[in-house]
């Protein structure tokens, strides 16, 4: 068991340091061993929450949602101190897959009740509702809850990604779309510029300008 929880220290270390390679192939080596022995619920459930990190590191938010979830589940039969923390990144995946209308539905499962009223999930639930709406809005929920996002680095992470991006694309810096579901960004070449639609609008107030002469001179002849 203490070369699991090495491992998983390892991978933690490595993911604090943007080492993702490494970060996974110490999960790997962590899970490994814990195979070989019995391994605790506990342990088992940092084992899940590691994987989901680092899945939704690598913009796999399903995958890492199936992981939040077991590690919620697990903690919360036991009342784990830690269950609050998994909660909150199920509660991410489902707004960084474009699915934040279904945090409420979640934590309305007999499973999270008790964590509802806590600021931590009110938080979640702020960035839900603010996550379709503009920069100002999701701005405005940055500061209000400042700290619960600030002091957890996931959160952090990808609600900056998120954000970033989506303007970008507002802002017409460039021209594209955010599939957060599949974890990527689809960029489209930039549409040339067609003036035909214009000259010809040129060329009928022309034709109509002519006309109105002409009209104009056979009523003066009349």
């Amino acid at each position: 068991m203490i070369l699991a929880e090495v491992h998983l220290l390892e991978s933690r270390v490595y993911r604090g340091i943007g080492n993702l390679a490494k970060a996974k192939s110490s999960l790997t080596s962590a899970r490994t061993a814990a195979i070989s022995i019995y391994c605790p619920p506990q342990l088992q459930a940092a084992l899940d929450l590691q994987s989901g990190i680092l899945h939704a590191e690598d913009k796999d938010y399903t995958m890492a949602y199936s992981y939040f979830y077991e590690t919620f589940e697990n903690l919360s039969s036991q009342d784990g101190p830690s269950a609050l923390g998994a909660l909150k990144y199920i509660l991410l995946c489902k707004v960084m897959l474009n699915l934040p209308e279904d945090v409420n539905a979640l934590l309305s499962i007999k499973l999270a009740l008790k964590y509802v009223q806590l600021r931590d999930v009110e938080c979640m639930r702020a960035v839900a509702r603010a996550h379709h709406c503009s920069r100002v809005a999701f701005e405005q929920t940055l500061c209000d809850y400042r700290e619960e996002l600030s002091s957890d680095p996931t959160i952090r992470r990808q609600d900056v990604e998120a954000t970033g991006l989506s303007q970008m694309i507002l802002d017409k810096v460039f021209h594209g779309v955010l599939v957060q579901g599949r974890g990527c960004l689809v960029v489209f070449d930039e549409a040339e510029t067609d003036d035909t639609y214009g000259a010809a609008i040129e060329t009928l107030e022309e034709v109509s300008k002519v006309v109105d002469s002409l009209y104009a001179k056979l009523v003066k002849i009349a």
